[in-house]
Order: structure tokens, then sequence, then C-alpha cells
């Protein structure tokens, strides 16, 4: 008996069943529709053609895309190219947008380098900076990155000191050593758990010294009182001392006030006042 080229429905209708020919074929139509380029950059015979197209695809988010027309034309544009900044700035801002922060800083510290009189320069230096800091997750990690961030912004602040951009430079570099101050301060505590005094004394001396503007400058001088006074240690002299400091700069705080007590004319000495006011911590402008 011969078999049909279809199969009977429900109804008893007979419904046909596609050849496989006609399926490879539609296969193959799909697999082309895919493959075929929509931003093809030899179809752009000038920069300025070019230019135009790849911005057209950043507008349409189209990341990669932007990436390889403003990358070929950071290539071929003339350094005199009023564009090629231009194309710097947008290959870093595409790299950015699809997530790559490395190569987004890589790219504003080259627009920064080359440029330092247009008028991206200063804006690339802070892009260059959040960037990196993007790359830094958590104060636990590795401070590689926090540290670059916090390079771009000091530059920008040094090299434009008029820029607009100073400030939002200012809070970026002051959030990096918040993270800084963290992190050792993190450090000392792990020495303090394994009762490595000495270490963690270290540790919390430098919070106070390298970021004195921090959050974690109090916690370290409250913690250096604790150690001070262990019974293995006996620093009765420097505890003193440091709670000196501690009422100065933080004359309203009730913890202080229980830790050191109140201030007397035995235990603040003139020269702990003036400790106390080097390392009272500043404010940040």
């Amino acid at each position: 008996m011969m078999r049909t080229g279809g199969r009977r429905g429900g109804n008893g209708t007979v419904r046909s069943l596609p050849s496989r020919r006609s399926g490879r074929a539609l296969i193959a139509l799909i697999a082309l529709a895919a493959c075929a380029p929509g931003f093809q950059i030899k179809r752009y015979h000038t920069n300025p053609d070019l230019y135009q197209a790849a911005y057209q695809e950043y507008t349409r988010k189209k990341w990669d895309n932007a990436i390889a027309g403003f990358e070929r034309l950071t290539l071929d544009l003339s350094a005199r190219d009023t564009l090629l900044a231009r194309a710097h700035w947008y290959l870093a801002m595409a790299h950015e947008q699809r997530g790559d922060h490395l190569l987004a800083a890589t790219s504003f510290l080259r627009l920064a380098e080359l440029f330092p009189d247009d008028t991206l320069a200063d804006r690339a230096l802070l892009s260059a900076g959040n960037a990196y800091a993007r790359l830094w997750r958590s104060p636990g990690l590795d401070p590689q990155y926090g540290t670059l961030a916090q390079m771009q912004y000091r530059l920008l602040e040094s090299i434009y000191p008029d820029s607009p951009l100073r400030e939002k430079a200012r809070q970026g570099a002051q959030q990096v050593d918040e993270w800084l101050a963290e992190k050792e301060y993190e450090t000392a505590q792990h020495y303090g758990r394994r009762h490595a005094w000495d270490s963690a004394l270290i540790s919390y001396k430098f919070v106070v010294k390298e970021y004195p503007n921090t959050q974690r400058v109090r916690d370290s001088l409250m913690r250096m009182v604790e150690v001070y006074r262990r019974p293995e240690l006996k620093y009765i002299e420097e505890a003193r001392e440091t709670c000196g400091t501690l009422r100065a700069a933080y004359p309203a705080d009730a913890e202080i006030m229980k830790l050191c007590g109140a201030p007397t004319a035995n235990t603040d000495s003139a020269s702990t006042a003036a400790a106390a006011a080097s390392a009272k911590p500043k404010k940040v402008p």
C-alpha cells in the first residue's frame, strides 16, 4: 500500500507535510538572514561617513558595531582631524555601555593623553576614574583598580583646577579613600582577632595617618585605646594621649566619653591637645 505525503487530521482531512527539501531551504534562508551584516565598515568610503554611521549605531545602542566603527576611525584619522578626539570618546563610551570597564578606562585615558587641551579631556579623566572604580567591587578585594581610579581623580584636580568636574573627582577620590580605609581597618581587626596587637596598631595608625578624612578614623582611634589598655601591653600613656585626640576631634560623642571619660587637666595635656588638633578629621569641601 502506498503512503501519502500527509497525515489525516481529526476531521478526516489530509494535511500536507513539508518535504525535506523545503525544510532545508527554510533553514538556509534563516541562517542567511542571521549572517547578513547590517553594519559593514567597507561600505563607507570617507571617514566622516563612517563617523556618522558609527555614531548612529551608538545611538541605536548597537555597541559592537559602534566599537568597530570608532576603533577603525582612531586608526585611520589623522592626529589633526577634529573627529579623532570624538572617536576616542565614543569608543570609550561604547565599551563602558557594554560593561567592558577596563577597555573603557584605557580608551578614556588615551583621549586625555593625546588631547589634553580638548574640551573632553577633563571629562575623560573623570570617566576613566569612574570606570576603574567600577572594577573594584568591594573593599575586601585587591585595591589595584581603586588606586588607579584615585590617580585619575587626583590628576583631574591637579591639571584642570578650573574644571567644573573637580567636585565630582573629589567625591570619587573620597569614596576610594573610604574603601581603602575600610580595607586597612579590617586588616587591623584581623590582627586583633589573632592577638597580634603590634601589627593591629600599625594598621590602625595607618588608617589615621593616610586617610584622615574617612569614617574609619574614629573607629581606629577607639580600637587603639582598647589595644593600648590590654593587660599584656599596658601602654597607659599612649591610651591617655589617644583619648585626648578622640575627645578633641569628637567632643559630643557619647561612645567616646564612655571609653575615655570626661576630659580633665591631668588627662588632656597641652601636647595631647596639639596632637588632637593636627589629627582632627577635616571636612571634605
